[in-house]
């Protein structure tokens, strides 16, 4: 595959040795006329570019007459020009006050490029990917944009299939760090306990921000605890609000899936819109407000007819409906010369309804005098998100100051609809309030940077403090959500049983923080950094962590870079404090179901040590190549070994010959919890992107390659003393398997671009790896032959897949555009298992490209 790949740049290379070029000269100086050596000279869409001499000179072969040239250099304002056909090009560069530069996620040197940092750093223009793909929110987009970044969509996973979790490199969704602006945006409140995705884990909710609020997003592909403190093991996203001005962008999507495995004769199901409105707003000279409106619906689609009536354990299975509304905002307003006042944030309002499993006519759990055909229960959200930073930010003889705190707020209220409560009969409810849970988060961020221009070739410091206070809640649903009415039946609503009395949390925590980060270039082509962070959490202790990088130029067109860092994770508050009890039913008894939170009786009982900070070892080292003009190749190994990872247990039983008396003592069937159950994971991959870009005819032609390939071990399991020899139950087989299966083993993307004129044509095909997972019959006895059942009968396989994308786009004019395409155009479905064994009770667990298959959209741009 690799030799067929270069073989295909080699001949993009000759045949574009045809289209029309033109070389361009000039010398780059500053103010004064002196020579600014060692300036890049960038063409604009692609990786051609050199770097001007020693006496500041230049020479660049750029592939159209019209190609736009950037030009950087550190501690000047970068200059971006449209040639015009002209083969000179001089440049004057401007001295650069701190407010006028944009800061790049990984480095805190205003001046430092994406491509210029130590770490590998993805640069995602959303205006252009959402113009020529059919996926609408941003977890979507992601994870067809960048080969590291994966989430997929949950079914029958209660909370999680309202909220996509989502990962970097194959590790949790809360071992990354999310940015708004540069700053620390809150989590979900939401923990996941079901669903084969993020178990346990909690995560930002990426869909809570509209893509039309977006200019881009930067992904730092390495970890950044020790510069921006807890969750970035992984790396850091951090989302770039848009600052344009007087400039109305309106945009109208809409999509549709081709239905398949339905029990009707549906040809399309789960109709997809979305409606969004962008505007800014000029407030003195240099000052803006831009604001966002966006809406984005998507319906029910059903996949659960894939077995005959005998093997069926849901008869709705698919993507839940979902309603999503924002407006967002971002906002920066001068006062004097050297301070600004800025402001964003925003809030967004989810309703949705996801089905739970089938409860059959003759389910002990249904009541045929209600539902005399069974009952599929409608798990109901509503989640309110909103966020706010307010900062000033100005130059105080040469410093540059950045005052800011930033508030956010997210709330999960469950109902239940179409349901009912066992243990009551026939007079029971069918629509609950299930109660939920919201957390709260104020982070107070004071960071002070200054560039010293004539230290070595460039030294950047910066220092800095964070105070971050965090509140946890969980409140109680209606009475009959909850209560069991007899002890010999389930109680609480089918599908989801309400939060009680004794579920009832209100816990918060403090912490603060304190860094210091160091850039020098060393020398033009030595870049070398270094960074410490002292955190203190009143509810674990303190931690110390660092952090250094280097790159090195080698010549015109190549680049080596690494780094080595150690990271920790706090454990959210919802990992420490979730609480949750609910009736199962176990071979025809009715079993409490408690979910322990750390400072429970039954965790304490048992000796469950209070959960710990998640410590990690880091490292990476990389290249990038520039063989040739428009050709770019990037390659980065890295290694992560994460230590007392933070995972749910199975259930423990009141049968137990360890622990079943204490609890018994307690009145407790079944009991699980929160630890740090893993002593250690690693985490080995590499990731390479290969770009090419050049003139073809009259047009303009782009390939990327992108590929991820990563390998997760897992260490032994940390187990108490009462709990010895039980690491079964304690991590199981299925668990340790949705763990390694956090993401594909490998993802390769290839994407084909062509722009002629007004007419646009965009191929892409993703390759997602073999993934498998452990289903039910893991650690069970076949009763027939009463033997444990083999690793072939449990093992579900999800083999390699291939998704082909296709999207014709068309712009009327500068103020029109039209894209019409579609995603997984060949109807490609994961491997069918057998339902009644799955996490999800249907044919597919939440795998590769999902279990919809293909999706046929059209896209309607306005720009005035």
């Amino acid at each position: 595959m690799t030799k067929s790949i270069f073989t295909f740049l080699i001949f993009l290379a000759t045949f574009s040795a045809f289209a029309q070029k033109l070389k361009v000269t000039g010398k780059i100086t500053d103010e004064q006329g002196s020579p600014l050596v060692g300036a890049t000279v960038l063409e604009l869409g692609t990786n051609n570019g050199v770097m001007a001499d020693g006496k500041g000179l230049y020479t660049l072969t750029v592939n159209n007459f019209n190609a736009t040239l950037i030009v950087t250099y550190v501690g000047y304002n970068r200059v971006e020009r449209q040639i015009n056909g002209q083969g000179t090009q001089n440049f004057e560069m401007t001295d650069a006050t701190n407010l006028m530069q944009v800061n790049v996620v990984g480095s805190r040197n205003m001046n430092r490029s994406a491509t210029d940092t130590p770490a590998p750093v993805d640069v995602i223009n959303i205006q252009e990917i959402t113009a020529k793909q059919g996926q609408l929110d941003v977890n979507q987009l992601l994870t067809f944009a960048a080969p590291s970044f994966n989430s997929n969509r949950q079914t029958g996973s209660d909370g999680a299939d309202h909220v996509d979790p989502a990962s970097l490199r194959g590790l949790g969704p809360d071992q990354t760090l999310v940015l708004i602006n540069g700053k620390r945006r809150h989590q979900s409140s939401l923990v996941n306990l079901f669903g084969s995705r993020g178990r346990g884990n909690t995560g930002t909710d990426l869909n809570a921000f509209p893509a039309a609020a977006i200019e881009r997003i930067e992904i730092l592909r390495d970890g950044a605890a020790a510069q921006y403190g807890s969750d970035a093991i992984a790396g850091v996203i951090n989302i770039v609000l848009k600052e344009s001005v007087e400039e109305l962008t309106v945009n109208a999507n809409a999509g549709i899936y081709q239905a398949k495995y339905r029990f009707d004769n549906k040809k399309f199901d789960g109709l997809n819109y979305n409606a969004n409105v962008n505007y800014g707003f000029k407030v003195a000279k240099k000052g803006f407000v831009n604001i966002t409106a966006d809406y984005n619906f998507r319906d029910h689609t059903n996949r659960a007819n894939t077995v005959d009536t005998t093997g069926l354990v849901r008869r709705e299975y698919g993507d839940p409906r979902i309603g999503n509304a924002a407006l967002y905002y971002n906002a920066k307003i001068p006062v004097g010369q050297n301070f600004q006042v800025y402001s964003f944030g925003g809030f967004n309002r989810r309703d949705g309804d996801a089905y739970a499993w089938t409860r059959f006519r003759d389910d002990d759990r249904n009541i045929p005098e209600l539902y005399p055909n069974g009952f599929d229960p409608i798990i109901s959200s509503k989640i309110d998100d909103r966020a706010v930073t307010v900062g000033v930010r100005g130059v105080w003889k040469s410093w540059d100051i950045d005052l800011s705190n930033t508030y956010g707020f997210n709330k999960f209220h469950f109902f239940v609809n179409n349901s009912l409560n066992r243990s009551f009969g026939e007079l029971s409810k069918t629509s609950f309030d299930a109660g939920g849970f919201q957390l709260a988060q104020n982070v107070s961020n004071l960071n002070v940077t200054r560039f010293f221009k004539g230290v070595m070739s460039g030294l950047n410091i910066a220092f800095g403090g964070e105070y971050r206070t965090e509140r946890y809640k969980i409140f109680q649903g209606e009475f009959m959500s909850w209560r069991n009415y007899d002890p010999e039946l389930p109680g609480g609503s089918q599908g989801f049983p309400g939060f009680g009395e004794k579920d009832v949390v209100n816990q918060g925590r403090i912490n603060a923080g304190a860094f210091l980060d160091v850039e020098a270039d060393v020398t033009k082509q030595v870049l070398v950094d270094a960074a410490v962070r002292f955190e203190s959490y009143d509810d674990f202790g303190t931690t110390i962590n660092g952090k250094l990088g280097t790159r090195i130029k080698v010549g015109d067109v190549a680049t080596v870079r690494a780094t080595a860092s150690t990271g920790f994770r706090a454990p959210s508050l919802a990992q420490k404090y979730f609480n949750s009890t609910f009736t199962n039913f176990v071979n025809g008894q009715a079993v409490e179901v408690l979910l322990a939170n750390n400072l429970h009786v039954v965790t304490r009982t048992l000796g469950i040590p209070r959960l710990k900070q998640e410590t990690s070892q880091n490292a990476s080292v990389g290249f990038t190549l520039t063989p040739t003009s428009g050709l770019s190749i990037t390659v980065d190994g890295y290694y992560v070994k994460i230590r007392d990872r933070v995972l749910l247990t199975g259930q423990f039983s009141e049968d137990d010959d360890q622990i079943g008396s204490y609890l018994r003592s307690l009145n407790v069937g079944q009991a699980q919890f929160f630890t740090n159950a893993l002593s250690y994971t690693t985490t080995t991959g590499i990731d390479a992107v290969v770009a090419y870009s050049t003139s073809l005819g009259s047009g303009r032609f782009n390939a990327t390659l992108a590929a991820n390939v990563n390998q997760m071990d897992l260490g032994p399991i940390n187990t108490v003393r009462l709990l010895e020899g039980k690491e079964d139950i304690y991590f199981n087989q299925r668990e340790r398997h949705f763990v390694l299966a956090s993401a594909p083993p490998s993802k390769v993307n290839l994407t084909l671009d062509y722009t002629m004129g007004k007419f646009g044509v965009m191929v892409r095909g993703i390759r997602f790896g073999e993934i498998r997972l452990a289903n039910w019959l893991a650690g069970e006895t076949d009763k027939e032959t009463m033997k444990p059942y083999t690793k072939v009968q449990y093992t579900d396989i999800y083999k390699a897949k291939v998704q082909a994308d296709l999207t014709f786009s068309y712009k009327f004019s500068e103020s029109v555009s039209l894209a019409i395409g579609g995603s997984n155009i060949l109807n490609v479905y994961p491997d069918r298992q057998v339902p009644a064994l799955t996490e999800s009770g249907g044919a597919w667990d939440p795998v590769q490209m999902g279990s919809n298959g293909a999706f046929f959209f059209t896209r309607v741009g306005l720009k005035f």
